[in-house]
């Protein structure tokens, strides 16, 4: 067991309380604190000055996000390493997984022919087989995955719970980079998904790259999405996008924020983890410590994703950046190219 003590000076309507804590907290692998002393941390961090948003029942989830190693072109390999792990996070009590992105199939692909090849079609028996067992198990996931839909390909991302799948995305900005050269541009808006059950947690999906934009993370949040799973793939280079960009979406939009990132190597690709699970204030609540097999996790409250308003003093200091949004302003993010720019 690990253990928490001290005081918070919390603010309820202007009443300054002293509140006195002292947790005893079960340790995960690698001693690493389960999410809940985590969120300990984070609110006493934000309830300093904000006015707490009161839990509600039935809101409450565990996340687990995935940094693995993906064995490239091996599907049956990788496979087994889904559901394998799906069998470890049944234990934890795990209600929510996200995995890397292409964790099916591998990512530097040469030919969109050798792509083919490889990739998978919603309906085949590898991806039967994670419905089965995340049915069995209990375990939601968001996983990646090379799909084919008739002539075209897609680097995609499915939400699977209950025994089905119940949401989906294909990638929409595409890097010139590995397999992105080659795949169709996805089509879906961008939406949240919403799991089974009462309370259940609306899921928007995006997929390594489409982090760089804040307008497809704006869209899923203003979609509703309570959490927004990333799957990536993100290489030694972009190791500052890893650092910096999830805490960033997830303050923005004021949401739960999981980017599962791989480790390895693969055809001249080093890939550097530092994935992460970020709360709604920015604060990470679970990061990698680097580029080693491990898996983060944190027991979130969907209440404070939900709630948008922020109080940090009554009546003085109020923000809500959904309510606050001016989209009158906003034309030109319509637009390809800025007006007047030397791109035109």
């Amino acid at each position: 067991m690990g253990s928490f003590s001290g005081s918070l000076l919390v603010s309820f309507d202007a009443v300054l309380v002293m509140v006195e804590l002292n947790f005893e907290l079960p340790v995960f692998e690698k001693g690493r604190v389960a999410g809940r002393m985590i969120l300990v941390e984070s609110g006493a961090r934000k309830t300093t000055n904000d006015i707490p948003v009161p839990p509600a029942p039935g809101f409450t989830m565990l996340l687990a996000c995935v940094q693995t190693d993906i064995q490239f072109a091996s599907v049956r390999e990788n496979l087994k390493t889904v559901l394998d792990t799906l069998e470890r996070l049944s234990e934890k009590g795990v209600d929510l997984a996200v995995f890397p992105e292409c964790m099916l199939t591998g990512y530097a692909f040469d030919s969109r022919e050798e792509a083919w090849g490889v990739a998978v079609a919603e309906d085949s028996d590898e991806i039967a087989e994670i419905i089965a067992t995340s049915k069995r198990t209990g375990v939601a996931l968001t996983i990646g995955s090379l799909i084919r839909d008739g002539e075209k390909l897609h680097n995609a991302a499915l939400l699977i719970a209950g025994g089905d799948i119940v949401g989906r995305y294909h990638k929409i900005h595409l890097p010139h980079l590995g397999v992105d050269r080659f795949v169709d541009r996805g089509e879906i808006p961008y939406q949240a998904w919403t799991l089974p059950g009462e309370n259940a947690a609306r899921v928007g999906l995006g997929i390594c790259y489409d982090i760089s934009f804040p307008e497809p993370m704006r869209a899923l949040g203003l979609a509703g999405a309570d959490v927004i799973a990333l799957g990536t793939n993100w290489p030694v280079g972009a190791f500052r996008t890893a650092e910096i960009v999830p805490p960033a979406r997830s303050m923005e939009n004021h949401l739960f924020f999981v980017a599962a990132n791989r480790i390895g190597h693969e055809r001249g690709f080093d890939f550097c983890g530092i994935s992460s699970i970020c709360g709604p204030d920015g604060v990470e609540l679970a990061r990698a410590k680097g580029a080693e097999p491990e898996i983060l996790f944190a027991e979130v409250d969907l209440a404070q994703a939900r709630n948008k308003r922020i109080e940090r003093t009554t009546g003085k200091h109020v923000i809500d950046r959904f309510a606050d949004r001016q989209p009158e302003f906003y034309d030109t993010l319509t637009h390809p190219v800025r007006p007047n720019s030397p791109s035109e």
